[in-house]
């Protein structure tokens, strides 16, 4: 086994419980927010993270079918390779020790996060992970901003309590796995039974880290809560959606770059930049779906700065305003359209380039490329032209 195995990480999304204080038939996870079920939104953040290699799925026994069609049919196609189903146990506790005993043997980390906190970011979840592989453990928490009165068993208030220095804990929470079954195995001895994992740390005396989570990252828990959710989901949801084109002649002594890929051939792109068509009309598109004009606005030929740029930094520059304007990429659809050279062996690669650049999943991003049968300036080999259309959504804030 390889040192990279070994260092593999994976989460745990606990979902097995009855949800008994939401009240109704079926678990809390299962319900719909704006036609989506909680656990479904969950679980699609951690597939955002390409460092988890597994995300296991923690179900009551009864649910185990109707979650996994669930998430067969609300998760992007190709999840279910990473996507792992577990019976849950009686307690939060005996479910999570069921996650541990199936992971896979290379995991080396792992993230254990409710079902129901459907408003977790990647941000978040990557923030956990590192802490976890820096300090051993780590937890998601936000600090306690409202101040804390203890009362007596009439609920009459008998003191204030200090809260600096206090924080609300969330999930993720994170350890490397040894540590983590070290807790559970001294929990087991003394039969301690913790509310989270982090409580299971801190009675093996192991040292638990804090990163920032966010007041939104919240628990559904009440018929109050779901309110809220769906306020939430709805924002979330608002989708701005873009079309871009582009199109590049060949020549020769320039060379092919396509998607970010240099690909052989006898010609290539003309342009002031490295002329790759597809990333060209995968930034108008991007620019398009943000409000914000087109390529030539914003890197213009009359720029030397933008001679013989890789367009995969211009990329990267888009992407930075994604990000100010709180925006994520969904998904990418795009044809390169292309009489020769054949670019079947290379369009894993663009995806990759475009999914690393854009910070997603490569299942995010779909390439293809089609051929005009010999017809127009593309089928007789003068030139290479794509399209591209997105889908942006609002990110958490």
């Amino acid at each position: 086994m390889s040192g990279q195995d070994l260092t593999e990480a994976a989460a745990i999304i606990a979902a097995a419980g009855s949800g008994t204080r939401m009240g109704g038939d079926v678990p809390k996870q299962f319900i719909t927010l704006r036609g989506t079920p909680i656990l479904a939104l969950t679980v699609a953040h951690f597939l955002q993270v390409d460092a988890l290699r597994t995300v296991l799925v923690v179900v009551p026994a009864e649910h185990r079918e109707a979650a996994a069609l669930l998430l067969r049919d609300f998760l992007p196609a190709g999840s279910e390779d990473r996507i792992l189903l577990v019976n849950g146990g009686a307690t939060r506790q005996e479910s999570v020790r069921a996650g541990l005993q199936a992971l896979p043997l290379r995991t080396a980390t792992v993230l254990v996060h409710d079902g129901a906190r459907p408003f977790v970011t990647s941000a978040i979840i990557e923030r956990c992970l590192r802490a976890t592989e820096q300090n051993g453990a780590a937890i998601a928490a936000v600090r306690v901003r409202d101040t804390l009165k203890q009362a007596s068993a009439d609920q009459l208030v008998r003191i204030t309590i200090d809260r600096r220095g206090l924080w609300q804990a969330q999930t993720p929470q994170g350890a490397r796995v040894e540590l983590l079954r070290q807790a559970y195995a001294l929990a087991d001895q003394d039969g301690f039974q913790g509310t989270d994992e982090a409580s299971l740390m801190e009675h093996a005396g192991i040292p638990v880290a804090i990163v920032e989570g966010s007041e939104r990252n919240f628990k559904i828990t009440r018929p109050d809560d779901l309110a809220l959710a769906a306020g939430l989901t709805q924002e979330t949801q608002m989708l701005k959606i873009g079309h871009g084109f582009d199109a590049h002649r060949l020549v020769r002594g320039r060379p092919l770059i396509l998607g970010g890929v240099h690909i052989p051939f006898e010609l290539g792109l003309d342009g002031h930049s490295d002329a790759d068509t597809l990333i060209h009309a995968f930034l108008d598109a991007l620019l398009g779906a943000m409000g914000e004009g087109d390529i030539g606005r914003h890197f213009p030929d009359s720029d030397q700065r933008y001679k013989n740029i890789s367009s995969l930094n211009l990329l990267a520059d888009v992407v930075g305003l994604l990000q100010e304007k709180n925006l994520g990429l969904s998904n990418a659809d795009i044809t390169v359209i292309c009489q020769r050279p054949k670019l079947a062996p290379y369009i894993g690669a663009m995806r990759e380039n475009l999914a690393r650049a854009c910070a997603v999943s490569a299942a995010a991003l779909n390439i293809k490329a089609t051929t005009t049968e010999q017809m127009g300036f593309t089928g007789r080999g003068e030139g290479i032209a794509a399209h591209a259309v997105v889908l942006l959504h609002h990110l958490p804030a």
